[in-house]
């Protein structure tokens, strides 16, 4: 009986005060505004408002109608608004660093499955691993960062992925191989493998090593996780990498792992620009990254 139309009239007519003026709001004419009032009214069988009463004087029929056009028509520009939304969000842009030598492990079958339904968002990714992208990210070169490494920014929103551990990895027979903790003072002598980034963004030495005052012998760089664990393998150092990162090379007799401390656990996170973080398209991300994160890597945690 009621349509959506019929409840804009009447809201309308009820904002100009006039059938002349709320003809001219709609872009009708008077005698189409009278047709679909007179329509309604012959539908419910009442009268909506009183004829020449300034303003109008709505009947209690009409009220009735008014009270729904109150509920109704804020929701469906609520959702015409979020349709929009989403038609622009589809043709958006996404170009992320990766903070994080190992994210890729994880990061790949995420970006396939994600292209799946968002195939129209330009995507593009960088290392990251030479630049402090979070900058970056502030100025609009990048739109996501991969991240253990919270800076508090107000322009920042830090979506959690999942919580790890990092672990130190040695040659099965490395001396420290057999031990059940590692204290950070365990490795003043040792070589410790890292990837090529600049120490104080290390998390065994943000977290672990400097607020002990503990300074390696030595230290060595690898380009990648597998290169990493071949060294390891081969006796020339030690390293420390998270759990998930190391599990497929544990379980072939690789490497040993053993945990630092009381156990040196990390939170990774997706950062976006706060004023974009509602974006369909980036909330599609941040869901689609967990969902594969927790599928494909193991000892990780829900943040």
């Amino acid at each position: 009986m009621l349509e959506l139309k019929h409840l804009k009239t009447l809201a309308t007519l009820r904002e100009t005060g006039s059938l002349t003026a709320t003809a001219t709001s709609l872009c009708l004419t008077q005698s189409a505004l009278s047709h679909q009032l007179k329509e309604l009214e012959v539908r419910i069988g009442a009268a909506l408002f009183l004829r020449k009463t300034k303003p109008v004087k709505f009947t209690a029929e009409g009220e009735i109608i008014l009270q729904l056009a109150d509920e109704v028509l804020p929701r469906f520009v609520h959702a015409e608004n979020a349709l929009a939304s989403i038609k622009e969000d589809a043709n958006g842009r996404l170009y992320m660093a990766i903070d994080c030598h190992s994210c890729f492990q994880w990061l790949m079958p995420a970006i396939q499955a994600y292209q799946q339904h968002w195939p129209d968002v330009e995507l593009d990714f960088s290392s990251g691993f030479g630049f402090d992208p979070l900058p970056a990210l502030s100025g609009g070169e990048l739109d996501l960062v991969i991240t253990s490494d919270i800076q508090p920014r107000s322009e920042v929103h830090f979506e959690p992925l999942f919580d790890f551990e990092m672990r130190l990895v040695t040659s099965p027979t490395h001396r420290l191989a057999n031990h059940k903790t590692i204290a950070p003072e365990d490795l003043k002598n040792e070589t410790l493998l890292t990837y090529p980034v600049q120490k104080q963004r290390l998390d065994v030495v943000n977290h672990f090593l400097s607020p002990a005052g503990v300074e390696p012998a030595n230290w060595k760089q690898a380009d990648n996780t597998f290169m990493l664990v071949q060294m390891v393998s081969a006796g020339l150092g030690v390293a420390a990498l998270p759990n998930w990162a190391i599990a497929d090379f544990a379980r072939q007799g690789l490497i040993h792992s053993i945990p630092l401390g009381d156990g040196l656990w990390r939170r990774l996170f997706a950062a976006v620009r706060d004023n974009e973080k509602q974006r369909h398209y980036i909330q599609a991300f941040f869901s689609t990254a967990k969902q594969q994160c927790h599928h494909h890597l193991q000892g990780i945690k829900p943040a």
